[in-house]
């Protein structure tokens, strides 16, 4: 790599089925990718650092390499728990320590976060956040995640954002929810899983004009509700697998803007919530994207060598 070429970065976008792995130096420039399946931590860790090996015997060291994991994990740099994910329910890794493999196998500047976290730092640096110096990010699938960045870095708080789990209006036919924990919360109102629970489909099957999405969305208009109130971001992105159904952002918008009443009137914000409540700019590659982020941040923090 010659002086002046940017910086070669990997990056792991580590989910609960399978773990995305690029290296490149941008979402726009990346030399090479594959997918693994998510197994156990003896598995996976192993399988991960070998591909990263065997690609910079192919395309050169890498300078820095991040993580963005599925969680909850420990993202505070000063705790003993970074680097791990700590309670999730996915059998074999609860309190599994993901970056001291990877941090013997690359002695390099490691950058590790939540998913989320790292899809809203992905946006930010390349995709719909760009420009913005506070947003949010929520994806709805699966389940339901949020991150939220300001001044261009993660907010963390005392663990992270569970924006998945917020609570919101129980809806009229009762149905209660299928968070394991909580029951109707967000994710167990309006994620995929919960989608297909409570009209006996898949969301993907269910027809525009299915009374499914009008319930969806003004579930998911209460949560971006909450989130303006409480966090005033300048832009919330919202996506994930449900959002694949063009026909729902508007809907959201529409519920949105009836909660809100004409409050919070800004000269910045149009009154139609179209440039405030957005898709995202990178579509499915938010996640990788931020990774990517997470180490070009690490490489960026790194202490200065002594004089």
């Amino acid at each position: 790599m010659s002086a002046s070429a940017p910086p070669l970065l990997g990056a792991i976008e580590a989910g609960g089925t399978k773990c995305v792995l690029a290296l490149g130096t941008s979402p726009h420039d990346l030399r090479d990718t594959t997918r693994l399946p998510t197994t156990s931590p003896a598995e996976t860790l192993p399988a991960i650092i070998a591909w990263f090996q065997d690609a910079q015997r192919r395309h050169g060291p890498l300078a820095a390499l991040g993580v963005g994991t599925f969680g909850p994990a420990g993202v505070h740099p000063s705790r003993p728990d970074f680097g791990s994910i700590t309670t999730t329910p996915k059998p074999g890794w609860a309190h599994c320590d993901f970056l001291t493999p990877l941090r013997k196998a690359f002695p390099i500047p490691l950058g590790f976060d939540t998913d989320v976290n790292a899809a809203a730092l992905g946006e930010y640096t390349w995709g719909a956040g760009q420009g913005c110096d506070s947003l949010v990010y929520l994806t709805v699938g699966t389940g339901i995640g949020g991150g939220a960045l300001l001044h261009g870095r993660p907010l963390h708080g005392l663990l992270h954002p569970e924006i998945g789990h917020l609570r919101i209006p129980v809806p009229p036919d009762g149905f209660p929810g299928v968070c394991p924990w909580h029951g109707n919360c967000l994710e167990g109102l309006a994620s995929g899983p919960a989608l297909a629970a409570r009209w006996g489909q898949p969301a993907e099957s269910l027809p525009p004009d299915h009374p499914a999405w009008e319930a969806e969305a003004a579930h998911l208009a209460a949560a971006a509700l909450n989130l303006r109130l409480t966090l005033s971001p300048h832009r919330l992105i919202l996506g994930g697998g449900v959002l694949q159904n063009d026909h729902l952002l508007p809907k959201v918008r529409q519920h949105l803007a009836a909660l809100l009443n004409g409050y919070l009137v800004h000269p910045l914000l149009d009154p139609s919530l179209a440039s405030w409540l957005v898709p995202p700019g990178l579509g499915t590659h938010s996640g990788i994207a931020g990774a990517l982020a997470l180490a070009a941040q690490a490489l960026a923090d790194r202490p200065a060598p002594p004089p």
